[in-house]
């Protein structure tokens, strides 16, 4: 399936260069023959205007045809100098573009660089030199293969979005249904544990330990509720994000080694934010888990919340060994990691967890092999 995908996407790409070259090429050839037109054209006009000039100083009359070539050319602009006289005369010219002399000197210059400008002897004497341009119909043409480019940037573009967005689609249908059917599977022998559970409060054993044994029970279902979540739309209620953050961060400090000094900075007041807490509590915990990685299982995690008047600011800093700085996004791409054990999901998880359910963001805020790293979530309050 992949093999023909690829083979799929890359005949549609050597279609697509071909068609391109094929119509710029021809899009050129028929610019370049409209261009020799025109030239020819300018040359005849220039030959009927010296038949007038030459008639005039003989006192003969021209043909009628000279006079209808002069008047055909109705759509090429030109400016016509006469040095005897010292005049200039121009057709097909809009009046506010030749309205000064600076405007026409600049016209006559943009023409030459067009055209080689027409000289028309008489008797070895300069009777007049014609400066022409590009007719409106050549100016079209000559943008026509920029315009082609660009569109076919944009189809590029497209093809490109397309392919992406159905791989993005098909893996997220893939992970929602292995998250499902996880939670599927812990489901039987979780049960199974609440049972023996019960069976063990009867007998004589220390209820410290059946108190643990619940509380770990108790763990397990909010992490069968989180992956059952995946996929689908979780419930969110306004939530102080102070209140649990300083759960999550408790939770994770009981659990972790005596080598990992721990420190929590939060505001003494509740920041209220649309949250959906398992799924909040499990981004937490994914960050500070990677943070721990990072150090190797021992240096210092700091938790740390800030606001202004639209935001929350949820800032989690390790002192490991810090990520490059060409990774900052990648990071958050499924199957991205350096560990040599990891599916590479946590963060990715995280980034739709944070981005796609609760419109926040999340990100690297800074990172360096010195200092460690200091992750970066933002959540909107919910001050009304």
């Amino acid at each position: 399936m992949l093999k023909n995908t690829s083979t799929t996407r890359l005949l549609l790409f050597i279609s697509s260069i071909t068609i391109i070259s094929l119509i710029i090429w021809n899009t050129f050839s028929f610019f370049k023959i409209l261009k020799e037109n025109e030239l020819t054209k300018m040359e005849i006009w220039a030959t009927a205007q010296k038949d007038i000039k030459k008639s005039d100083q003989l006192k003969l009359s021209f043909s009628e045809t000279s006079l209808e070539v002069l008047e055909t050319n109705n759509t090429t602009p030109m400016i016509s100098y006469s040095p005897k006289e010292g005049t200039y005369i121009h057709r097909n010219i809009p009046k506010n573009k030749i309205n000064t002399p600076k405007k026409r000197d600049r016209l006559i210059e943009q023409f030459t660089e067009e055209y080689e400008p027409i000289k028309v002897f008489y008797n070895n004497e300069l009777l007049q030199t014609i400066y022409f341009g590009n007719s409106p119909l050549i100016n079209k043409i000559k943008f026509y293969p920029v315009l082609l480019i660009f569109i076919m940037l944009l189809f590029f573009f497209a093809i490109y979005f397309f392919f992406r967005t159905a791989k993005a689609s098909e893996q997220n249908k893939l992970w929602a249904g292995m998250a499902k059917e996880t939670a599927h599977q812990i489901g039987t022998p979780l049960s199974s544990l609440v049972g023996w559970a019960e069976i063990l409060k009867s007998e004589n054993v220390n209820p410290d330990y059946i108190h643990e044994i619940e509380k770990d029970i108790e763990r397990l279902k909010i992490i069968t509720d989180r992956f059952s979540k995946v996929g689908s739309v979780p419930t969110m209620e306004k939530t102080d994000v102070v209140k649990e953050t300083k759960a999550s961060f408790d939770y994770i400090q009981r659990r972790s080694s005596k080598l990992i000094n721990f420190s929590l900075d939060i505001p003494e007041t509740p920041l209220m934010v649309n949250l959906n807490p398992q799924l909040y509590s499990w981004t937490i915990e994914n960050i500070v888990k990677n943070g721990i990685d990072a150090m190797k299982g021992k240096g210092d995690i700091e938790i740390s919340i800030t606001t202004n008047l639209k935001s929350a600011f949820i800032r989690i800093s390790d002192t490991g060994k810090g990520i490059p700085k060409k990774d900052f996004n990648k990071i958050f791409s499924p199957g991205f990691t350096s560990k040599r054990r990891g599916w590479g999901l946590g963060l990715s998880l995280a980034k739709r967890i944070i981005e796609g359910y609760h419109k926040g963001r999340i990100r690297v805020l800074k990172s360096n092999p010195s200092e460690g790293t200091t992750m970066e979530i933002i959540l909107y309050l919910q001050n009304d």
